[in-house]
């Protein structure tokens, strides 16, 4: 039996842990080497997409009832919501900012990345800092 606030402390280690690949591939950038920037992205949104249908898998089929920590704390819940309006956001717009920086355009690349940068931090802010773990 899984232990619903320990999930979610793993969810934060493993944001966390994207968010510092994610600065890793910007000083890959920084350094010129874009292959690099495309590469580490990639891994990023594998390990995002993998932790996603993991979570998706647990809650639906494996122990449905994980999250009513939170579902019942109308706090919890408020905060929950918010982080979800940054996290949707993110995981919709990081599949496009990948085939626009393999395909192009630039110029839409450079947009959405700025954009993702935006609601990915909101992310990782409203999930570290908002959700319950104790």
């Amino acid at each position: 039996m899984l232990y619903g606030p320990a999930v979610v402390a793993v969810l934060k280690v493993a944001v966390t842990a994207v968010t510092f690949l994610l600065g890793a591939s910007m000083v890959a950038l920084w350094l010129g080497k874009p292959r690099w920037h495309g590469r580490i992205n990639a891994v990023c949104l594998a390990l995002t997409y993998a932790t996603l249908g993991g979570l998706e898998v647990l809650m639906r089929i494996i122990q449905p009832g994980i999250f009513d920590f939170i579902v019942s704390d109308p706090v919890a819940l408020g905060r929950l919501r918010l982080h979800l309006a940054f996290a949707v956001p993110a995981a919709v717009l990081f599949p496009v900012l990948l085939v626009t920086g393999y395909r192009g355009p630039r110029r839409w690349h450079l947009v959405l990345a700025c954009v993702f940068g935006v609601v990915w931090m909101g992310t990782w802010l409203t999930g570290i800092l908002g959700l319950p773990h104790d």
